[in-house]
């Protein structure tokens, strides 16, 4: 039997470039891979998530956002493929298409029924889950909201999720605060099975490492994998004198990637890859807008803070 592959270490959610003509720049999105490929310590990729816009794609353009993601990928790590749907059924598709392409895990972002506020009925996320199982024998990562988007599910349907659907092996949980996160993480690490926890809270990031979480799923890491990986390793290794360093220079460019509004945040992201000479352009689809001088400019200094630009520039 095939063993059931569990993410886990530093697994960076990419962007997708676009030309002027706001088509998809396969070009510059290959480059993109190649340059979050060649960090070393990179685990996994996550693509078709919110980081490559997919809410602005259409069904043929993701699937060719996929395509070309497998073949430049290709076994050098595992894809993630985020799927969604507003119906269940509509998510299994996508499932079914991502596992005939060939990714290996899924992650699986919430339907936009559950905006209609919470409690959400823990039998209804259930049933979203199990229909898109029934559909896939890819392992699944739940993607946990915070509380207040009305897109997250309580600790104690996330633990029902792990015990009833098996297939379901991890959580990308940006809860946002951190009570709940390491509630969370206790829960599903008393599983009678192995379970990842996976952060993308890099605002606080040393904090949620320490507190148990098993890798850090993020699209910030289409900009700086090195210094995730930096954290990663020296969280691990007990070496807190070395995450606490790496904490101050995550801090400068993670404050402006993650304020307000955060609708902004991978546009932000794709103008820092145009300031760090990696991408020429920073396109993106309405209703996204591109950025103001003084916006870009705050990015330019968080660069500058992280030692990923300017004088003091770092690996």
């Amino acid at each position: 039997m095939t063993k059931k592959y569990i993410p886990s270490g530093v697994i960076p959610a990419v962007l997708l470039p676009f030309k002027p003509s706001l088509e998809i720049d396969e070009k510059a999105y290959r480059s993109h891979l190649r340059d979050v490929l060649a960090v070393d310590g990179v685990t996994a990729l996550t693509v078709k998530g919110h980081s490559t816009e997919t809410h602005a794609l259409d069904a043929d353009e993701q699937k060719r956002l996929l395509d070309i993601s497998l073949d430049e990928i290709g076994d050098k790590v595992p894809v993630i493929c985020g799927v969604a749907g507003d119906g269940s059924h509509q998510a299994a598709a996508a499932a079914r298409d991502a596992e005939r392409a060939g990714a290996k895990c899924l992650l699986v972002l919430p339907t936009t029924v559950f905006a209609v506020g919470l409690p959400h009925p823990p039998e209804n996320v259930l049933t979203h889950f199990r229909v898109i199982a029934e559909a896939t024998s890819l392992p699944m990562i739940i993607f946990q909201y915070p509380m207040l988007t009305t897109f997250g599910y309580a600790t104690e349907t996330l633990v029902r999720l792990a015990e009833e659907i098996p297939q379901i092996v991890a959580v990308k949980d940006l809860s946002s605060n951190p009570v709940l996160h390491e509630k969370n993480i206790r829960a599903l690490h008393s599983l009678k099975r192995p379970f990842s926890v996976l952060t993308s809270h890099v605002s606080w990031l040393l904090s949620s490492l320490v507190m148990g979480a098993d890798g850090i799923l993020s699209g910030s890491g289409s900009v700086h994998a090195g210094l995730l990986v930096q954290m990663w390793r020296a969280v691990q290794g007990k070496d807190m004198k070395k995450a606490q360093a790496v904490r101050e220079r995550l801090l400068p460019i993670a404050n402006v990637f993650y304020s307000a509004p955060s609708i902004d945040t991978h546009n932000r992201m794709k103008e820092a890859l145009v300031l760090l000479g990696r991408q020429k352009h920073a396109y993106v689809r309405p209703p996204l807008m591109k950025l103001s001088k003084a916006e870009i400019d705050r990015i330019r200094q968080g660069l500058i803070g992280a030692g990923l630009l300017g004088k003091t520039k770092r690996a």
